[in-house]
Formats: C-alpha cells, structure tokens, sequence
C-alpha cells in the first residue's frame, strides 16, 4: 500500500484539475477548495493499491463532494436571494492572454450564471460530460441513475447553455464598450448610455444577506440605475481587470475593493452586466494580482 507521502504526491499532480472540476461544479472557489480537501481525505482513509486510474478515482469522489454540497446549498442560505454572483477569478487587464485564460478556469462567469440555473444532477451531467469528457455510464453512478438518464440529464442543461449564447467580443472590443459605458455613467449621459446598452440588457447585483441584490431588465431602468449612481456621488476608483477572462472592474473606496463588475458584450452592446458587492466575499477574493 503507498505510503502517506506518495499519497499526497500522488494526489497533488491532481489538484489543479480536481479544483478545474470543483469550481465548474459550485462557481464558489471557497466550496471548490473544500470539496478537493475532502477528496484528499477520503484518498488518505481509503485503500487504494486497486485503483489503476487515480484521476478518474478522484474526479468521482470530489464530483460526489460536489454533488451533496450543490444538494445543500439552499438549505445553508439563511435568505434567498434574488440573484448569487459565482465567486470570481480575476486577475490582471494587461496579463499575458494564455495565462489569464489559464488563470480564469477557462470558464466565463455568464456560463457559471447559467450553470447555477441547473438543478444538481444536470449541472453535475453537463460539466462531467461536457468539459470533462467523463463517460454517462460512469456519470450515472455518481448521481445515482443509469447512464440513459445521465445522458438526458445532460441533454437538458445543454439546451439551457445553448440558450445563452457565449460572449462574441474580443477583448480589445469589451474594453472600448465598457470605457463607453462607464464614461457615460460618469458623465451623466443618459442617451449615451442607451447607445452602448443592448434593449434586453439584464443587470444582477449580489450584495450579499445584508446588502442589496436583485435583476434589473431593459436598457432604460439600467441606465435609470446607472445615472441614479452617479447622482447619489458613488464615483469610487476603478482598476481595470480580467473577470474570469472577461474585461472588468474593481471598484475600490479608500484603497479598499467594494465590487467587482463584469460585463457580457455581444455586437458592440452590454446584454448582461453582473456585480458583486457583497462585502463579506469580496474580503476572500484573491485581488493581490491587480491592487
């Protein structure tokens, strides 16, 4: 049997993957660091000297992890919210673009918005199957179904993916629309705001149990809320960053972050602005990159 430091040899030449997996799975880098521990754990009380595909081994226990944790998850939000921001990774503007890909998981925040519209057994078919390549008899086994079931399960988180069409604007593009954006926010234009909103824009604000969250839809009550920031005197410093490979914002009061905005820019139009000031978790986030 392998001793505990080829165990956690072993086990470390699959972290960062167990992580890619987690984070998928929850959108919480909190939750995704605690169910790859946990598969730690469960390696190092299990007896392993059968197992011939490490990997695939781990990736079942801590998608298990995942699974009981995503089945929880209500029941551990003392309030509901209107809408729960995925915790962001965000990291430098001007970073090389193969590392901020790499560092942002390789997964947009407004995918992680759609995948948190998923009950449990969906999410976890779609992101095993689809991102992982995970086989649905193998799929079926960790939800508890056959692998036809896995396969519908799947099917239908796809055509809710689907739904949502991916961000189609290079980065160059999001940074101008967004420059727009801001300037006319800041500037008090409300016409100007029209211009770079798309009609159907949707607004989700996270501001946590004790703040203020909610969705705004349409380009008029938007730029109603935006002109309604300004006016209020909430012109705090902007850092310019990548939101999980998305151009962004870090808004800092007295040199201290109290949000983080990303917006989704298709055809040279904001169609979805997500915000997160929940103080709480903008304590955890790891910013030291680009503050």
């Amino acid at each position: 049997m392998p001793t505990q430091e080829k165990l956690a040899e072993d086990f470390e030449q699959h972290r960062a993957h167990l992580h890619s997996v987690a984070y998928r799975m929850l959108g919480s880098m909190t939750e995704a660091d605690d169910a790859v521990q946990e598969g730690w754990l469960r390696l190092a009380r299990s007896d392993t000297h059968d197992v011939v595909n490490l990997r695939g081994w781990l990736t079942t226990v801590v998608s298990r992890v995942c699974l009981d944790l995503l089945r929880s998850r209500k029941s551990r939000r003392e309030e509901p919210l209107d809408f729960h921001f995925p915790d962001p990774v965000v990291t430098r503007l001007d970073a090389d673009p193969a590392a901020s890909a790499e560092q942002s998981d390789a997964v947009t925040l407004a995918l992680l918005v759609v995948l948190d519209t998923l009950n449990p057994r969906e999410r976890m078919a779609f992101v095993l199957h689809d991102m992982f390549g995970v086989p649905f008899d193998e799929i079926g086994e960790i939800v508890g179904s056959t692998a036809a079931t896995a396969t519908q399960l799947a099917s239908r988180a796809r055509r809710r993916v689907r739904s949502t069409p991916p961000p189609a604007a290079d980065l160059a593009t999001q940074r101008r629309v967004l420059d727009a954006f801001t300037s006319a926010a800041r500037d008090g234009d409300f016409d100007a705001l029209l211009e770079v909103l798309d009609p159907d824009v949707v607004l989700r604000a996270d501001g946590g149990l004790r703040g203020e969250s909610g969705i705004v839809r349409g380009a008029l009550q938007v730029a109603s809320q935006a002109s309604a920031f300004r006016r209020a005197g909430h012109e705090p410093e902007q850092v310019w960053v990548l939101v999980n490979g998305a151009v962004g914002l870090v808004s800092l009061r007295n040199g201290r972050p109290v949000s983080v905005f990303c917006p989704v820019i298709r055809s040279n139009r904001i169609v979805e602005i997500n915000i997160l000031t929940d103080p709480e978790r903008i304590t955890t986030l790891d910013l030291s990159d680009v503050l």
